[in-house]
């Protein structure tokens, strides 16, 4: 049964999924209409059309492979500069040049895309962007207000006893951890570390992260008062450091358990959430390309899968489908998980686009951006307009890049299907 509901809930994610990418064309989509671009086809998935309608000028439909989507905007590429040498690339960009131009007709001109403005070329880019910003936004909104968000406390659940290198019940000869050494019990409220008052969990871990091997007294609420505990040591411990998971730091440690509640919350908590999820997902961008070549030599070797590697659409739908199947958690519970990985991968996604290199949306504004700058200098300088940048000579850099795209795509798949990610 758990088996099939995960089949369900994992292909309820992959459709929830593709509405992300087509509500993200459509964020392309609105605001070229609205400023007279030319669209002559929005398709979600590609390959072979499986239905398709016409609807004023534009083409609307739904494609084969369900594995992105696309809007096309008339006019991406500005005619050619006739004073440009006859390079190998300015052969490669009147060829990319000569595809797109066969469809445009003398009646098109003032809707392509490279004459509009530039402040409506930046919006039109980056509208994809920011419809996945909204919907990450929204789902994370709403489990933050509707459930809560799972919060640590200082109150103290329970303490770890004794240092051992391995999971197994304390002898005499184990040291005890600096939690046991003070005497904390389960039921404290920690309220001050080394005379600095305690408002949340987060800040306790700063300071006990912070003070690696130094002394530490903690002042505890106990029964109703509050109580000083003997002066201790905490003890240094290697960890996944918390900006990158693929590398370690030193830190202090006390052996506390803390205790969790759900706190719900409002826009203001969501944006600190996305925050520190943004600065994450940016060090595993950086990171993706080693990332995915560790996947492939993990499959390779037979050695599990690691939680913290990329997945494919393939995979997040089938963690999806594991989150939601798992009958231990209650309804709510699953739901909220399902809605915040769809929210975390539809920020991701946003992210991923800003990377400033074709065929991505960030490729498309860096090149809005640069052109404008180029014009605004040569105006400031005196000099004549330089006109507008060759956008079909970054052809090469978007056929790399969307083939580099195309290749992790295929070797995720595969790795979600040979060896998948188990959080459960």
């Amino acid at each position: 049964m758990e088996l099939l509901w995960t089949a369900v809930f994992g292909v309820l994610f992959f459709a929830l999924l593709m509405v992300s990418v087509a509500l993200h064309e459509l964020g392309h989509l609105l605001p070229a209409k609205l400023f007279g671009v030319r669209v002559p086809q929005y398709f979600v998935g590609f390959g072979k059309t499986l239905w398709s309608v016409r609807r004023g000028d534009t083409v609307y439909g739904i494609k084969a492979f369900p594995l992105g989507g696309f809007v096309q905007l008339l006019g991406m590429y500005p005619p050619p500069n006739p004073r440009a040498k006859p390079t190998w690339l300015r052969r490669v960009a009147d060829d990319a040049r000569r595809l797109e131009w066969g469809g445009i007709e003398a009646s098109d001109d003032g809707a392509l895309f490279y004459q509009k403005k530039t402040y409506q070329k930046l919006i039109i880019m980056a509208g994809g962007i920011t419809m996945n910003l909204l919907i990450a936004f929204g789902l994370f909104w709403a489990v933050t207000g509707l459930y809560g968000t799972p919060t640590t406390t200082p109150l103290v659940h329970s303490i770890q006893q004794c240092v051992t290198a391995e999971q197994r019940d304390c002898t005499a000869a184990d040291p005890l951890t600096p939690a046991a050494q003070a005497g904390l019990q389960s039921g404290d409220r920690i309220v001050a570390f080394n005379g600095t008052p305690i408002a949340d969990y987060p800040q306790l871990t700063e300071l006990i992260r912070a003070n690696l091997d130094a002394e530490a007294t903690l002042v505890v609420e106990r029964a109703g008062q509050q109580v000083t505990l003997p002066t201790v040591h905490t003890r240094l411990s290697t960890v996944a450091d918390p900006a990158d998971a693929s590398k370690t730091t030193q830190v202090g440690s006390l052996g506390v358990y803390p205790s969790s509640e759900l706190i719900r919350g409002g826009p203001g908590e969501v944006l600190v959430s996305m925050a520190d999820l943004t600065r994450q997902s940016v060090v595993a961008i950086v990171q993706f390309p080693v990332k995915v070549w560790n996947v492939v030599a993990d499959m390779i070797a037979g050695q599990p899968r690691s939680l913290d590697s990329p997945v494919s659409i393939v995979g997040a739908s089938v963690v999806a489908g594991q989150a939601s199947a798992q009958e231990d958690f209650p309804v709510a519970a699953r739901a909220a998980m399902f809605a915040s990985l769809l929210a975390s991968v539809n920020l991701f996604l946003a992210l991923f686009n800003l990377v400033p290199l074709p065929p991505l949306d960030g490729g498309h504004i860096a090149g809005a951006l640069w052109e404008w700058l180029r014009r605004t200098f040569a105006r400031l300088g005196g000099r004549p307009d330089p006109g507008h940048v060759d956008t079909a000579k970054m052809v090469p850099v978007s056929y790399l890049v969307g083939g580099f795209i195309l290749l992790c795509g295929v070797v995720l798949i595969v790795a979600d299907i040979v060896s998948p990610v188990k959080i459960f």
